[in-house]
């Protein structure tokens, strides 16, 4: 069950209306690293998982980006102001000046509309873990492009706020992948000697090695001043 909270996680301003920046942010509450995506996925996620803690922590987090979403689409319908303006939403999408009366659609940056298919579920744990760590790390790199991109100091604020948010659920999720090791795909099975195997194909005359060894990966090597990296 879910209950709406009338207050906003964050209070959410600007400083004046700004279309075209409000087109940009309809990337995070549509596009494939937003927080409908995120919410969905998490929420998604839970359906399957028989560890107690961790299927709260999937259903909190999930909770979480939902009131992200609202916080998002407060900024855009702030930042479309009042009145229809198309000619100044010049960047992306501007179906919210011409179509929807303002307000904001599920749509990308480039007004493509949100789909199911950006959301991952593998009914595997650790892969669901890693797929999760990977969201946020790409949802916190477009709030930081996002950041760059508008002067206006309290749509910074509210961009910071998430983009610190997104950092938080990074670190829980990794601390919940760390307490799974050894469980689901993170066991040693249907493992031959492939999976030693590693090939050096970076340098001529690159080869295989792990075979016939102690198996360890390869590690980053420094680059060769003769052979500077292309």
């Amino acid at each position: 069950m879910f209950k709406h909270d009338k207050a906003l996680l964050e209070i959410v301003k600007v400083e004046r209306p700004n279309p075209a920046y409000a087109s940009m942010l309809q990337e995070q509450l549509g596009g494939g690293n937003g927080e409908l995506k995120a919410a969905m996925q998490y929420i998604s996620q839970s359906f399957r998982v028989k560890d107690p803690a961790i299927k709260d922590l999937f259903l909190d987090i999930g909770s979480e980006e939902l009131s992200h979403l609202e916080m998002v689409a407060t900024s855009i319908n702030m930042l479309n102001g009042h009145d229809p303006n198309a000619p100044a939403a010049t960047v992306g999408q501007i179906e919210s000046h011409v179509f929807t009366g303002l307000v904001p659609g599920l749509v990308n940056a480039s007004g493509h509309p949100w789909t199911a298919d950006y959301v991952n579920v593998t009914g595997d744990l650790a892969a669901d873990l890693l797929s999760n760590i990977a969201a946020e790390q790409r949802a916190k790199v477009t709030y930081e492009y996002l950041y760059r991109q508008i002067k206006d100091k309290h749509v910074q604020q509210t961009i910071d706020f998430l983009l610190n948010r997104e950092e938080a659920h990074n670190t829980l999720f990794r601390e919940a992948f760390n307490k799974i090791q050894g469980t689901g795909s993170t066991k040693d099975w249907g493992v031959d000697e492939n999976a030693r195997l590693y090939f050096d194909l970076s340098r001529p005359g690159g080869q295989a090695f792990g075979l016939g060894q102690k198996p360890q990966p390869p590690s980053f090597r420094t680059p060769d001043p003769g052979n500077p990296p292309r």
